[in-house]
């Protein structure tokens, strides 16, 4: 293998796996913490009552850190009046992460119908990011600086090149072997931000692969975690352990970072996932004793599927007529359950409570 040289592109990428040993003591060790977390935060979704209530949420949440790595950065409130307000939003970023949130939907449907994750796969991801018709990159020229714009990384350079290093990840992806998952997880995620096949999205499309790798290795039946709040929180860790493996091969430290960020989001996943639970039976009995008339169980699914809701959730529920909805959503608002705001000539209603809780570093 050639020397590596970060202003010449990196067409000597070497092939995964590595020649290495990885599974040391210190990665063994943390795998068995990071997957235990996994399986804890992984039993508590499955066993909810409806374990796709919260999805939308969660994936809003992970779009909105994944989207704020690559400075594109929205508030909980913009985002969630976007996607709940029919006035269409002039907040640019607030409609990236809504596209984000799209193609890792769109991951997921094409997982659920073929569970194989492909380079093609990766180009649909990207398109939906960008909202555009991204290919493989093909022009000469990228380089990858850091903020002082001093050049860090020259990926692998020319179509062929580039779809070769892809077609050697997609097999080591999908192909069955002893590595642990995890591990796996970790190597193929380097392996994509290193070839960098387009021009732009990896980030995020590198990051949407990790959930879907997930759900592949059925680590995750439903991958409500949000990974990329653990990278804004050690983003210069990241950036550092990438460029470690490709100056040093240093593997040990790039998979320990990975892990760590695995069982981190996994147990604050967790606890996440218990205060809302928790909020939402002490929500569900107070309106049963205030507004008897109002209560229902899928009312309280509807207040806590998103933080924003309207009338039109309810009817679209079948909870009552346009009359009745509107009186419900008044009353709880009364009630100081609920907190109106106007967005355009329409009236949203947000379940603050909810809301603070997502805020929460």
């Amino acid at each position: 293998m050639a020397a590596f040289n970060k202003d010449i592109p990196y067409n000597d990428l070497p092939l995964l796996p590595p020649k290495k040993d990885l599974e040391t003591t210190a990665v063994l060790r943390k795998t068995i913490t990071a997957s235990r977390a996994l399986s804890k935060l992984n039993g508590a979704i499955t066993n909810l009552p409806n374990p796709r209530l919260f999805l939308d949420t969660i994936h809003l949440q992970e779009a909105k850190a994944s989207s704020e790595i690559e400075n594109i950065i929205t508030t909980n409130d913009d985002l969630y009046q976007a996607l709940v307000a029919d006035k269409k939003f002039d907040n640019p970023a607030a409609k990236e992460v809504i596209s984000y949130k799209e193609a890792l939907w769109h991951g997921l449907e094409q997982l659920e119908k073929k569970p194989i994750i492909t380079t093609n796969l990766c180009i649909e991801i990207v398109q939906r990011i960008k909202q555009n018709t991204s290919e493989i990159r093909k022009t000469p020229g990228t380089t990858l600086s850091n903020t002082k714009g001093e050049s860090i990384y020259t990926p692998p350079s020319g179509e062929e090149i580039i779809r070769d290093k892809l077609a050697n990840l997609e097999k080591f992806i999908n192909n069955k072997d002893k590595l642990d998952p995890l591990i796996k997880m970790a190597l193929m995620h380097y392996q994509f931000e290193a070839i960098h096949p387009f021009s732009d999205g990896n980030g995020r499309t590198g990051r949407i692969l990790l959930l879907l790798y997930l759900k592949l290795e059925k680590l995750l039946d439903i991958p409500a975690i949000y990974l990329s709040e653990y990278i804004i929180k050690n983003k210069a860790s990241y950036y550092k352990k990438l460029r470690l493996v490709t100056e040093k091969e240093d593997w040990e430290g790039w998979i320990l970072y990975m892990l760590d960020m695995v069982e981190t989001t996994a147990e604050k996943g967790l606890i996440r996932l218990e205060e809302i639970l928790a909020l939402m039976e002490t929500m569900s009995l107070e309106v049963k004793e205030k507004l008897p008339k109002a209560y229902s169980k899928e009312l309280i699914e509807i207040l806590f599927r998103l933080p924003y809701t309207k009338r039109q959730h309810l009817i679209d529920a079948k909870l009552g007529t346009l009359k009745t909805v509107g009186n419900y959503l008044r009353d709880l608002e009364q009630e100081g359950f609920l907190k109106s705001v106007k967005v355009g000539k329409e009236k949203l209603y947000l379940n603050y409570r909810l809301m603070e809780i997502l805020d929460k570093q």
